[in-house]
């Protein structure tokens, strides 16, 4: 079925060579192309419960030390043959870096997003911009509503998870993502939680091909027994290490995963179900209450 999402006016932007391909249709296939934007200006910003808690206990960042990890974090994508696509920093955008927020791509284009967070209302302009100089599609925009990456998890092909806390996803958000799916025939999962989590990616996050690692302490028993019936196996991560962002990994696709070195056991359940581990020190990203998939903004995967 040809898509049509766009209003009267805004029109398509040809692909360009750097970016054979803009979809994705499975957050566990082989990921290829990935966006970026370096922590120049990154800053706690107290809103979510990690940062303000991180503030309390008299954190602040370290630029040099969040430049490095951001190019360790870089390095080992490219090292796993990733292409890494980049949005410059802003100075009034200190979250920017976490670029997985403002867009998502789809099986179709991307889907350009509303953050809630008034900080971060600009960036998915910001992003559309750098990405149609290297040609990658605008397919659709969410225009009701709020709605931000890391609350949409595209399982596989055919099924997509959308967490609603009200604040960074609302109702309205929600809706309008859902109803872009549902009408290519998919199915959605509309999941609900309390504000406190910031995002479904600080709780829930696929590893490979129907497994995923679940903030059991939170999630409910309907939305679990609801994985268990969408053939989705779950490794159980603890109130506290979900905390230290232990749930927010990002699938490489053939066993492989990036994850924050200092989420020891988590790593230690992937290395024992014969997933290649690469962990990175983070602890600059976590602390302001964002991990190496909120990082990340894929642009590309392919099945394997």
């Amino acid at each position: 079925m040809k898509l049509d999402f766009f209003p009267a006016g805004e029109r398509r932007v040809p692909a360009a060579p750097r970016l054979h391909r803009c979809s994705v249709k499975s957050e566990t296939d082989r990921l290829t192309d990935v966006l970026l934007c370096r922590p120049s200006f990154l800053e706690p910003v107290p809103c979510c419960s990690v940062t303000r808690e991180s503030l309390r206990d008299g954190f602040a960042t370290s630029i040099p030390a969040a430049l490095a990890q951001h190019a360790a974090l870089q390095a080992a994508l490219e090292r796993q043959g990733v292409q890494c696509h980049f949005v410059a920093p802003d100075p009034a955008m200190p979250d920017m870096c976490f670029t997985r927020d403002a867009l998502l791509t789809t099986p179709w284009g991307l889907l350009a997003l509303k953050p809630a967070a008034v900080h971060r209302q600009s960036e998915a302009e910001i992003a559309l911009k750098a990405l149609r100089v290297i040609g990658a599609p605008l397919a659709a925009r969410v225009r009701r509503g709020s709605a931000e990456g890391g609350d949409i998890a595209i399982v596989r092909d055919g099924l997509v998870i959308i967490g609603c806390s009200g604040e960074r996803t609302d109702e309205q958000g929600a809706d309008s993502v859902a109803e872009i799916f549902r009408g290519q025939g998919w199915d959605v999962i509309i999941y609900r939680f309390d504000p406190h989590f910031l995002h479904l990616d600080t709780q829930f996050a696929m590893v490979g091909d129907g497994l995923a690692l679940v903030c059991s302490d939170v999630l409910s028993d309907d939305f679990l027994a609801l994985l268990g019936r969408h053939g989705i196996e779950t490794i159980p991560v603890s109130y506290k290490e979900a905390r230290a962002l232990g749930c927010n990994i990002l699938a490489l696709g053939d066993r492989r995963v990036l994850t924050a070195a200092s989420n020891h056991r988590v790593n230690a359940l992937l290395n024992a179900r014969n997933y290649t581990v690469e962990a990175l020190e983070l602890d600059q990203f976590t602390r302001c209450g964002g991990g190496v998939h909120c990082l990340t903004m894929p642009l590309a995967r392919t099945a394997a």
